[in-house]
């Protein structure tokens, strides 16, 4: 890997696993209507919330991006339906993005970002809206772009050639980490930049037209082949 000045990452289910997340957080966020608002479960069940927020991007499709603008409006429409005002919107956010914050770190990304950090500049490249100091691993981060922010999501390419521009460096001094094969791994070579699949779960590479440069089944595999 000679040359690269920065090291890329993916969130959800590349630093923790999101699986069990946004279930609970849509739970605690069900729980505190029946506590503050109980209109909403008189007219919602948790399954109807749920088809709301799927259904989120077919009707306001210009900002599929956007998880956060998404989620915002299906609260509004909720909170109209239900007859309350916009305090609530904020409010119910607020306790669903607590929750979809308190993640469970896999045991090796503490260890390997504190390796990597004193000598390449390491970014965070997410689809999602998780927030690293809530988390509270900001501090090994040069910088967290997202989706929201650049106006596309992955595997849209001009989202590793924006980053690679706001990292001030060209894509063939960056790599990027991920588990997704198409939007971390395919997306990321086809702008020129370098990608590494973590397969945590072992799976077979599907995408026979494009490899990653490197595959690995934990972070601490990233140690050997930087340091």
């Amino acid at each position: 890997m000679n040359n690269i000045r920065a090291i890329c990452f993916d969130l959800d289910d590349t630093l923790w696993d999101l699986q069990p997340v946004i279930p609970r957080a849509e739970r605690m966020l069900y729980e505190w209507f029946e506590r503050e608002y109980p209109e909403v479960t008189r007219r919602y069940t948790p399954a109807q919330i749920r088809g709301l927020r799927q259904a989120a991007t077919e009707r306001w499709p210009e900002i599929r991006h956007d998880l956060t603008e998404l989620r915002l409006r299906v609260l509004r429409q909720i909170a109209a339906e239900s007859d309350y005002d916009e305090a609530m919107v904020q409010g119910a956010y607020d306790v669903f993005f607590a929750a979809r914050n308190d993640v469970s770190l896999y045991a090796d990304v503490v260890p390997v970002l504190q390796a990597l950090a004193p000598r390449y500049q390491l970014f965070a490249l997410s689809n999602g809206n998780a927030d690293l100091e809530a988390i509270g691993i900001a501090g090994y981060f040069a910088g967290v772009f997202g989706a929201r922010e650049f106006g596309v999501s992955k595997p849209d390419t001009r989202f590793f050639v924006e980053a690679a521009g706001r990292c001030g460096m060209a894509v063939d001094q960056m790599v990027h980490v991920g588990d997704h094969p198409q939007n971390d791994i395919v997306a990321a070579k086809q702008t020129g930049m370098r990608a590494i699949w973590i397969n945590r779960k072992n799976l077979r590479w599907p995408a026979s037209e494009c490899l990653p440069d490197h595959e690995i089944s934990g972070l601490d595999e990233l140690v050997t082949l930087f340091l």
